[in-house]
């Protein structure tokens, strides 16, 4: 496995452990987009209050 992992075929080393790293890779980009639009929504919520009448 360990050779596997050092060599020079183009294949990102992250994506090399196959099926079940190129789910957890795509996994956790999709929760860091989601939560970078999250914070930047909740960021622009706190920028504009709402009026008290």
């Amino acid at each position: 496995m360990l050779r596997n992992l050092l060599e020079d075929d183009s294949i990102p080393v992250h994506l090399k452990g196959g099926v079940g790293s190129a789910l957890l890779y795509r996994a956790t980009m999709l929760f860091t987009v989601v939560g970078t639009v999250y914070a930047l929504y909740q960021l622009g919520m706190a920028s504009f209050p709402k009026k008290q009448n």
